[in-house]
């Protein structure tokens, strides 16, 4: 299991988001949305203070990670985020 955040879509949250270096942005999974992996759930985004930290990637000094309690949504895969500047999204893909 592996969390990849590019650098494209870490300054993007960090200029959207107004983050500071030292910051911290928890995935988890919610109720809704066009989740691939199991229907009826998809991943969301929030800035927090980590607990129990299960998977974690750092990058433009801003903390990315998901919780222990979440990783099941992954089935052992990798989580990438990354951001298409033509349409200006961001994707988060489990592959």
């Amino acid at each position: 299991m592996k969390l990849v955040v590019e650098q494209a879509a870490a300054r993007w949250y960090k200029e959207q988001m107004d983050l500071s270096d030292g910051d911290a942005l928890r995935i988890f999974v919610r109720l809704g949305g066009c989740g691939s992996v199991h229907p009826g759930l998809s991943l969301g985004i929030t800035k927090d203070t980590p607990r129990s930290v299960g998977l974690r990637h750092e990058i433009e000094g801003i903390l990315f990670y998901m919780e222990d309690d979440n990783l099941w949504y992954l089935n052992d895969k990798e989580l990438r985020i990354s951001f298409d500047e033509q349409d200006e999204e961001i994707w988060m893909k489990v592959v």
